[in-house]
Parts: C-alpha cells; sequence; structure tokens
C-alpha cells in the first residue's frame, strides 16, 4: 500500500496521539485504506474526467486541486485592493465559506455519514475512539488541502501587500473556519438523525443539503448589505443582525489589528470568531458518542419506500401523454427522479437558486431606486433567471446511479424511444420547473398585479421551448444510462452556451413589449414555433433505438 506524504507528516505527531490513548498503528493503517480508496473516488468539482481515464492510485481530489487554484485568483483583489480590511476580509472569507462548505456537502458528507466502518473495523480488535478520530482526521487532511489550494496565492500577496501579521491572521481564522465548517455539518446532520430514521432520514438528509447549499449562496447578498459604498468609498455602519454573519466575524480580526480602528463591534466579531468554533468543538466531542449511534439508523430500510402517485398527476398524465407508451415511460421517469437521491442533490440546489435569483435582483433594484420604480419598469422579467436551471437538469437526465439497468430499453418490446424522450422532459416540466413557476408566478403577479400575465405565460411556453432546444444533450445516448462519474468535459461549455440563448429569449421579449400588440403577438408565435420544436425533435434527436 502506498505510504502517503500526509502519512509521513502525521507520524511527526504520534506521541500526541498515544498520549490521548489512540492506538496510533492502526489509526495509521486505517487512514492509508480510507487514502487509497480516495483514489478511486471522483469528486463533484472534477467529476468532468471519466474514471477509466484515470489510474487506479490516483487520487482525483489532488487533481481537481488546480481547479481550486484558479477559482483563488479571483480572491486577490480582495486582498490587496480598497482601503476596508473588514470588508475585504469578510468577503474572502465568505467565499471561502461557500466554496469549502459547498465541498464539504457534496463530496465529505459520505464521509461524515459513513456507516461502513463500524461494520467493517469494530468487529476486529479496533478501538471506537481510534475509528472516530481517523474519521475526523480523514476530513481534515482533505480540507487543509482545499483551503490551501484556495488561498495560499492570495495569503502570499496580501503578505507583501499587509505584512506578516496579516499571513498569521489569515492562517488562523482559516483554521477556525474550518473547524466551524465541519462542526456545524455535524451539528445539523445531528438533530436530523435524532428526529427521523430509515429512507425518511436519507431523504431529509438530501433535503438538508441543498438548503445549505441555498442558504449558503443568499448569505452572499445578506454579507454584501453589510457594507455600502458613499462616494465611492465603502462605509460600514455596525447593526445588531450582523451577529448572525460569520464572515464578518472573521474579516474582524483584521479591521482591529492591523488598522487600529476599534469599536464595541469589532472586538465582538473577533471574540466570536475565536470563541465559536471552539464552543462548537466542544459540543461535538460531547455529543459525538450519540451521533455514532443515531448513524446506525442510516442502515434501516424501513419508513415506506414505496410511493404512491398522486391522484392529481394520475389525470396530469392523461392529459398530456396521449399514448399508452408515453405514459408508462412517464411513471417510469417520474419513479427514477423521485428516487435519485444523487440526482436531486445535483439537480434540486439549481431549482432552489432559480427561486432565489429573480429576487436578487428586484431587491438590488428597490435598494437603488424604489419600490414603485420597479413595480412601474420591466424587471418582471427577470424571472427568466428561473430558466436557468434547466440546462444542467437535463443534462443530468443522462445519468443514473443505476445505470447498469439501461439495458432493458433495448429489451424492451417497443417500435421506437419517442415516446421515452418525450415522457422524459414532460417529467422534467411537471416536476421540477412546473413548481418553481407557479410559484415565481404568483408572487410576481402580486408584486406587478395581473398586467404580467401574458408576459409570464410566454416565460412559461419560452421555458418549454428552451427545455426542447436542450434535449440536445440527450442525443445518441439513453436516459439513465450513464454513469454520475462520466459526465464529459464538454458538458459545462453546453451549458454556458445554453444560458446565452436563454440571454436571447430575454432580450426578445424585452423587445417585444415596445411594440403595440407585440406581447399577445409574440406569445401565438411563440406558441406555434415550440409546437413545431416538439415535434421536429422527435425525428432528429429523439429516434434513436
Amino acid at each position: 500500500m502506498k505510504n502517503f506524504q500526509t502519512l509521513k507528516f502525521l507520524d511527526l505527531f504520534r506521541g500526541i496521539f498515544e498520549s490521548f490513548g489512540i492506538d496510533y498503528p492502526v489509526l495509521r493503517k486505517i487512514l492509508a485504506v480510507k487514502l487509497t480508496m480516495d483514489g478511486r473516488r471522483t469528486p463533484t468539482i472534477f467529476n468532468q474526467q471519466a474514471r477509466k481515464k484515470k489510474k487506479p492510485e490516483e487520487n482525483g481530489f489532488i487533481k481537481s486541486l488546480g481547479m481550486y487554484v484558479l477559482l483563488s485568483l479571483m480572491l486577490i483583489p480582495f486582498v490587496i485592493l480598497g482601503s476596508s480590511l473588514l470588508y475585504q476580509m469578510s468577503i474572502f472569507y465568505g467565499i471561502v465559506m461557500f466554496l469549502v462548505m459547498t465541498s464539504m456537502i457534496s463530496d465529505f458528507s459520505n464521509v461524515l455519514l459513513d456507516v461502513r466502518d463500524k461494520g467493517i473495523l469494530l468487529t476486529k480488535p479496533v478501538d471506537k475512539r481510534t475509528l472516530n478520530v481517523a474519521k475526523t482526521i480523514h476530513i481534515c487532511i482533505y480540507l487543509v488541502f482545499l483551503t490551501a489550494a484556495l488561498t495560499i496565492i492570495p495569503l502570499v500577496v496580501g503578505t507583501f501587500r499587509h505584512g506578516i501579521l496579516f499571513l498569521f491572521l489569515a492562517i488562523f481564522g482559516l483554521i477556525l473556519v474550518n473547524l466551524f465548517i465541519v462542526v456545524l455539518t455535524a451539528i445539523i446532520y445531528y438533530f436530523i438523525l435524532r428526529f427521523f430514521d430509515g429512507e425518511k432520514l436519507k431523504d431529509i438528509i438530501n433535503y438538508v443539503q441543498i438548503g445549505l447549499s441555498i442558504s449558503i449562496a443568499v448569505g452572499y447578498q445578506v454579507l454584501a448589505r453589510a457594507f455600502s459604498f458613499v462616494d465611492m468609498k465603502i462605509t460600514y455602519t455596525p447593526s445588531w443582525w450582523q451577529f448572525f454573519i460569520p464572515p464578518i466575524w472573521f474579516g474582524a480580526p483584521f479591521e482591529l489589528f492591523l488598522k487600529h480602528h476599534s469599536d464595541v463591534f469589532l472586538v465582538s466579531f473577533s471574540l466570536l470568531a475565536l470563541v465559536v468554533p471552539i464552543f462548537s468543538i466542544i459540543i461535538y466531542s460531547r455529543m459525538m458518542p450519540s451521533f455514532e449511534r443515531n448513524l446506525q439508523k442510516l442502515t434501516n430500510n424501513s419508513g415506506g419506500i414505496k410511493r404512491k402517485e398522486r391522484r392529481w398527476k394520475s389525470r396530469l398524465v392523461k392529459i398530456i401523454c396521449l399514448r399508452h407508451e408515453e405514459r408508462i415511460f412517464f411513471r417510469f421517469a417520474d419513479d427514477m427522479m423521485r428516487n435519485e437521491r444523487e440526482f436531486r442533490l445535483k439537480v434540486y440546489p439549481a431549482l432552489g437558486l432559480s427561486l432565489v435569483f429573480p429576487f436578487i435582483f428586484l431587491f438590488n433594484e428597490i435598494q437603488m431606486n424604489s419600490y414603485a420604480h420597479m413595480v412601474s419598469s420591466k424587471w418582471y422579467l427577470s424571472i427568466y433567471f428561473s430558466c436557468l436551471m434547466i440546462p444542467n437538469a437535463i443534462a443530468m437526465l443522462k445519468y443514473s446511479g443505476k445505470y447498469k439497468g439501461a439495458w432493458i430499453f433495448q429489451t424492451a418490446p417497443i417500435q421506437n424511444l419517442a415516446p421515452l424522450y418525450s415522457a422524459i422532459l414532460k417529467v422534467f416540466i411537471v416536476n421540477l420547473f412546473l413548481p418553481v413557476y407557479l410559484v415565481l408566478s404568483a408572487i410576481f403577479i402580486i408584486i406587478f398585479k395581473g398586467k404580467v400575465i401574458d408576459d409570464l405565460l410566454i416565460v412559461f411556453v419560452t421555458a418549454i421551448l428552451f427545455s426542447v432546444i436542450c434535449s440536445n444533450y440527450l442525443k445518441g445516448t439513453l436516459p439513465f444510462s450513464e454513469s454520475f462519474e462520466d459526465a464529459l468535459q464538454s458538458g459545462g461549455l453546453k451549458v454556458f452556451l445554453a444560458t446565452l440563448c436563454i440571454a436571447a429569449f430575454t432580450g426578445i421579449h424585452l423587445a417585444v413589449t415596445f411594440i403595440p400588440y407585440g406581447v399577445p403577438i409574440y406569445l401565438i408565435v411563440l406558441v406555434a414555433v415550440t409546437a413545431f420544436s416538439w415535434k421536429l425533435a422527435y425525428k432528429t434527436v429523439w429516434n434513436v433505438k
């Protein structure tokens, strides 16, 4: 087994581990196995590389660090430009926390919630404390690599700009940030594990991961509103609600020690940055035994796996699916989308962001002008941002955790696969896009009154047409027939081009609003084009059998 450099470094602290009663030789072997197995797992940020193209012992996570190094370049301006270190470093830590937390949710939750170790290792002469420490160190090793890749270049540049004290404060702050993120994630999962079990628990954890992603993204807007620009200068007005924004905690020490600006708020924020992570670690160590016991609920598969089809959907299927084969495929695709947790984890966060993004632009408009000005403007077109989730979601329809069962498509007694692709696209619209659209439409009608109903109908028809365009992602392959780890690298470019497409639709819609009777005429033309495109797609894209 490969002798990792990380383990050689860990050997320097062997005495410390043994002083706490940890069986270090066993700990080292467990970590060596975990790191070896990680070499066969593709991290989310780097899942465009096919597994078959990698060497068996090559760690995909280490390769993916290059992506994080590139992302770190955007942090350099926040470190060296500006006169408000509180603002600069709050944004710096906010971005770092977002990226690390996102990686923690997508790549390390399976490590934190792993229950296989107990069934395999605790049947051997392995101490439970040693196993728990191995799990913690396993996560910390990757968080150190991830954080270093994200921050090493900005920190070096910032050290030349602000001095050596900046480097010490930044490194100490990053250590506290990582501790805070790990413990916060574990505590959230802990409370979920206490109240749910079985399949319901796995679903709830999936939704919590989605909620965390959305809340972090929304937190950016809250963080930015803690500061304002006056005469091209950043000004800061202390307020009580800022105590609930962690990035400001970690940005405060830089203003306090480097700029020598001191007040009650800066001192309080700095104390929170130190006390909260340490206090969180104490709480986590106390609840760790209970957390490990509750993890066993993940092995309980009770809790009603089967889901009954709702009556409204059964009636809707009869209306939108005219052929019997298409109805069967609709129910099949509906079950696949609802039962694929990995699909939901990759797609549902985009649904949440689709609900949030339109309002972010509305709030920005209100802040810059007024609510009355926003209502009288054409900012209702910001609802087009809800369509940005369509390319990624449709691209994911070709992947599945049960992709090996795709042989059934070729053995099924069907003439062609056109009804399958048609049904899958309809399931996507009904299950994923329609709920988002209805919620946004109801709110937009309240905000902009009933005058935008025609425009909202145009958005819905455009979304259907856009879905047909994006269905080219499925060309030449079968739905649910590929592994999530085999996504092609070109997928990112396709999604980007599709985003430009929705920008073009938005521009056309804006243009017709200035033409007398332009909106109803455009709606009629759009319906005709969409119907024609749907039929054409059957012949050009979906007849692949």
